[in-house]
């Protein structure tokens, strides 16, 4: 039985009381008579205080609160992949099956399947030496991911009992192991950690090989580094969670965590109808197999909102701790944001920048440091990716939340409205986004995809680059009066926007793009500028060019040349020889 307290005042998600009846800093406490669970964020003299995970209504006055004596926790065994859990690690469709469709305020239900048995491979034998993160059971979570039952934080010592291989439930006895100090522990499955505590790790890797996403703007553009952090932003309807969805089936991570922090009920229905119904490309099965939802919607309560990123964290990190390579999915940490600025406005903190808490950024960081490329205690090396959404209200991202998340992400995708209404997907704006990883990943990508793969895409950006800036020049004098050269820069850009950023999520040949026909793309496109600059400089005028539809072909190479056909690209090479020697001739 833990500590007992009786509730003095509420305010919202906001519960004090009098005193402090012994509680510790981030306790987890069940209050009033239906036991809503809480957490200790507050410890004076005269009263303690409590956020609330849970709806607050109908709560009174002199109800109890009682302590569990330990940090807010995840519970961390076989059962978490192609589950959907709320904010706090409650499973929803047991609630649903329980009480209907609405969650009910103090809703009760375990986080993982007690009942359930799982295929069990003991990996170690009496007399071996574990440590903490040691591997001692292989389970067979889904069809395309194996769990690795690891032995918790602060236990080692000689495996003294083991069970034979075969069926068991998470809780039941599967190694015993004789500590230093001549204690004998039982080890299960199961695990617990606390949410706000990162999992420790031997040693961090610098970004050094990128997160391959498939989708050509960010591989070759702005890349993102496995293990690194990317920002996500954009106004309503500029593409965030489309963007997030193609990356989550994708990218080269084995594990997804998709948490939808905060979203509109109906955008979260559509996330789980998706996923539920998706193929994962890559082992054929369903893509829930390897993915767990953490649903947290506008409707549900607050404080569970802002809890919900940590709770996700938590669980990537424990993937992670077995070797696997995770990204997460936040959507959005605007909505986590909002989150902190209505818990500390109902605490009566000083506000900062537009409302927002003073620890607004110091949170944002602690958040982001949570991914990185390690090695784990057990010696596997895994990683964690966080690609987080930011929702800036209007559009602006001038807002507190923006400008602090880029001192933390070290890739900005800044997605673009006049973009998303014209139709270019993904909306992600060349001109306003970067990435600081490219320095890091160009050894990657000269060893992996082509020595002149980075050459070939400055040249690129530069090309887009001089096109913003003609294009002022345009909008005042129009593109008649440009020299030849420049309204070939004109319409190369054309072809590298139409043609290469944009991109079909639709399409069979262009949903996924490999880093060997991204390369070839840009290599076919620099030589047709390069072919053209030379007619150019011959004095041959653009409107001879364009009669020709070399341009129009080239463009339409990301749907006519197949994933698997990269050897018609000397098709079009030749092609670009035959128009470049047919035109001198013609001039000649």
């Amino acid at each position: 039985m833990g500590i007992k307290g009786k509730i003095y005042g509420i305010n919202g998600p906001v519960v004090t009381i009098k005193g402090n009846p012994g509680y510790k800093m981030n306790e987890m406490v069940y209050v009033g008579e239906r036991r809503l669970v809480g957490e200790v964020i507050g410890l004076a003299r005269e009263e303690t205080t409590i956020q609330v995970y849970e709806e607050t209504s109908g709560l009174r006055p002199g109800e109890p609160v009682e302590g569990v004596g330990s940090a807010i926790s995840v519970t961390l065994a076989p059962g978490i992949l192609s589950n959907i859990f709320d904010g706090i690690e409650r499973p929803l469709e047991v609630i649903a099956r329980q009480s209907g469709v609405f969650i009910p305020t103090g809703a009760q239900a375990d986080a993982l399947d007690r009942e359930r048995l799982w295929e069990t491979h003991i990996t170690v034998q009496p007399g071996d030496q574990v440590a903490a993160g040691s591997v001692i059971a292989q389970v067979p979570e889904t069809k395309s991911i194996t769990h690795r039952v690891m032995l918790p934080l602060g236990v080692s010592g000689e495996v003294i009992r083991v069970q034979p291989d075969g069926e068991y439930t998470i809780e039941q006895e599967l190694v015993a192991v004789r500590t230093g100090d001549g204690r004998e522990i039982s080890l299960s499955m199961t695990q617990k950690w606390p949410i706000r505590i990162p999992r420790p790790v031997m040693k961090r890797f610098p970004a050094d090989r990128p997160l391959i996403t498939g989708q050509r703007i960010l591989d070759t553009l702005f890349p993102i580094a496995k293990g690194g952090t990317a920002a996500l932003p954009g106004g309503f309807g500029t593409g965030k969670t489309m963007t997030q969805h193609q990356l989550a089936k994708w990218c080269d991570a084995d594990i997804i965590i998709y948490i939808g922090c905060g979203e509109r009920g109906n955008e979260m229905t559509n996330v789980l109808e998706e996923f539920g119904e998706l193929k994962d490309p890559k082992s054929g099965n369903l893509l829930m197999d390897r993915t767990t939802l953490i649903a947290n919607t506008s409707n549900m309560p607050v404080a569970a909102r802002e809890a919900s990123i940590y709770t996700g964290i938590t669980l990537a990190e424990y993937y992670r701790d077995m070797g696997y390579h995770v990204a997460i999915m936040a959507d959005s940490t605007s909505r986590w944001a909002e989150a902190l600025r209505e818990l500390s406005g109902r605490l009566e903190e000083m506000p900062a920048e537009e409302g927002f808490p003073a620890y607004l950024a110091s949170r944002l960081s602690a958040f982001y440091e949570r991914a990185g490329y390690v090695q784990n205690l057990n010696g596997s090396e895994g990683s964690v990716t966080i690609i987080g959404a930011v929702s800036p209200q209007g559009g602006d991202f001038s807002e507190p939340v923006t400008q602090n998340t880029k001192r933390f992400a070290r890739c900005f995708l800044a997605l673009d409205k006049s973009l998303a209404y014209a139709r270019h997907y993904p909306a992600i704006n060349w001109l306003t986004s970067y990435s600081e990883y490219m320095g890091d990943l160009a050894a990657w990508y000269g060893e992996n995809v082509g020595s002149d793969f980075v050459p070939c895409r400055n040249r690129i950006l530069n090309i887009l680059t001089t096109e913003n800036r003609l294009n002022e020049i345009v909008k005042l004098i129009g593109s008649d009066v440009l020299p030849d050269d420049q309204k070939l820069v004109l319409e190369t850009a054309r072809v590298i926007r139409l043609g290469f950023l944009q991109q079909n999520a639709f399409h069979a040949e262009d949903t996924y793009v490999p880093m060997e026909k991204q390369l070839k793309m840009m290599q076919v496109i620099l030589h047709l500028y390069d072919r053209c600059r030379a007619l150019v400089d011959m004095s041959l005028p653009m409107a001879l060019l364009r009669e020709n539809d070399i341009f129009e072909k080239i463009i339409a190479i990301k749907y006519d040349v197949a994933n698997q056909e990269l050897q018609r690209f000397d098709e079009y090479n030749g092609m670009i020889e035959e128009f470049y020697q047919h035109l001198i001739a013609t001039e000649a």
